[in-house]
C-alpha cells in the first residue's frame, strides 16, 4: 500500500508540508505507523499547480523519497496553494516511473492508496471499459491508473463524485463476475486544480486510514504558539493517509464509506457508495 497527502489553501513551500512536520510524509516513507507496510520505498511523486498554468506539474521517480536530492531541492523552492504528494509501496506491479502517482490528464490529477483485488485477473475486462479516446494516454500498468481513466470515462469532468461512484461500481461488478468477494480497497484523491475530492471506501467496509485537518481557527486556539498556523488562511486544509506532526486535536478521521470536498467556502462531507453503470 502507499501513503499520500493533499494540500489546499494558502500558498506554501512544499518543504513546509513534506519535510518539516514531525512524522512528515518523508518520515512516513521509512516509518509508517498506520500503513500495511512500514516502509514505502517503491517510488514517489509530487504534483502541484501554479498561478500561471491550469495543468499541474509532476515530479515522479522510482527511488525512495527519503534520499531524493531533486525532491529536496524542489521542495525548498516551489510554492503552491494546491499540491499532491504520494509515496508508493507496490502491490505487485512494476517499480517504474509511469507507475508512480499522482497521475495526470489535462487539468486533472489523481492518486490512490489501496488495490483492486486480483487485478491481473480483472485487468482486461476493466481496461476494455475505458473510453477508446482516453485509452492511449494510459502509460503504466497499475490498477490505480486504470481506476483514474475509468473515472474520466464515466464523467469526471462533469460530476467527480458520480464518476468515482460509477468507477467503483464497475470494479465491484467485474470483480464479482470473476468470483472476487471484496474487489476494491481505496482511499483516493482527485482534483481539477480548484477543488479536491477525497474518498474512503472498500468492498469489505474496512478501508485504509484517511484523515483531514481541523479548521485552522480551531487549531490556533488549541496551539497559539505554533507560528506556522498564523500564516494560513481559515480555509486551508490537509488530507492525509496518516497524521503529520504531533499537535493534539489537529486531525479528524474521514468516516468509512464517505467522501469530502475541499473548496472555497464551506467544505463538504458526504456518504459514498458505488453506483451501477
Amino acid at each position: 500500500m502507499c501513503r499520500w497527502l493533499a494540500y489546499w489553501g494558502t500558498p506554501v513551500l512544499l518543504d513546509t508540508i513534506l519535510y518539516k512536520p514531525t512524522h512528515s510524509l518523508i518520515d512516513q516513507s521509512l516509518h509508517s505507523k498506520l500503513g500495511v507496510e512500514t516502509t514505502n520505498g517503491d517510488g514517489f511523486g509530487v504534483g502541484w499547480y501554479s498561478q500561471h498554468n491550469d495543468t499541474p506539474a509532476l515530479l515522479r521517480d522510482v527511488g525512495p523519497a527519503w534520499n531524493n536530492r531533486n525532491l529536496r531541492e524542489l521542495a525548498d523552492h516551489v510554492q503552491s496553494s494546491l499540491f499532491f504528494a504520494h509515496i508508493r509501496a507496490s502491490t505487485g506491479t512494476a517499480v517504474q516511473q509511469s507507475n508512480c502517482h499522482p497521475f495526470r490528464h489535462g487539468r486533472w490529477m489523481f492518486m490512490h492508496n489501496g488495490a483492486i483485488t486480483d487485478f491481473p485477473l480483472l485487468r482486461r475486462d476493466l481496461t476494455l471499459l475505458v473510453d477508446p479516446r482516453l485509452y492511449p494516454y494510459i502509460e503504466g500498468t497499475t490498477d490505480s491508473e486504470v481506476m483514474f481513466y475509468l473515472a474520466l470515462t464515466f464523467g469526471l469532468d462533469q460530476d467527480p463524485p458520480a464518476a468515482v461512484a460509477r468507477m467503483a461500481g464497475v470494479v465491484e461488478r467485474v470483480g464479482h463476475e470473476h468470483g472476487v468477494e471484496f474487489p476494491l480497497q481505496m482511499t483516493l484523491a482527485v482534483t481539477d486544480g480548484a477543488r479536491v475530492w477525497a474518498f474512503r471506501y472498500s468492498s469489505a467496509r474496512a478501508s485504509r486510514s484517511l484523515f483531514y485537518s481541523n479548521r485552522v481557527e480551531a487549531l490556533r486556539r488549541l496551539h497559539p504558539d505554533v507560528a506556522f498556523l498564523r500564516e494560513l488562511s481559515e480555509e486551508s486544509r490537509l488530507i492525509v493517509s496518516e497524521p503529520l506532526g504531533d499537535l493534539p486535536g489537529a486531525w479528524k478521521e474521514v468516516p468509512e464509506s464517505s467522501y469530502g470536498v475541499v473548496q472555497p467556502g464551506l467544505d463538504e462531507l458526504h456518504r459514498f457508495a458505488p453506483a451501477a453503470v
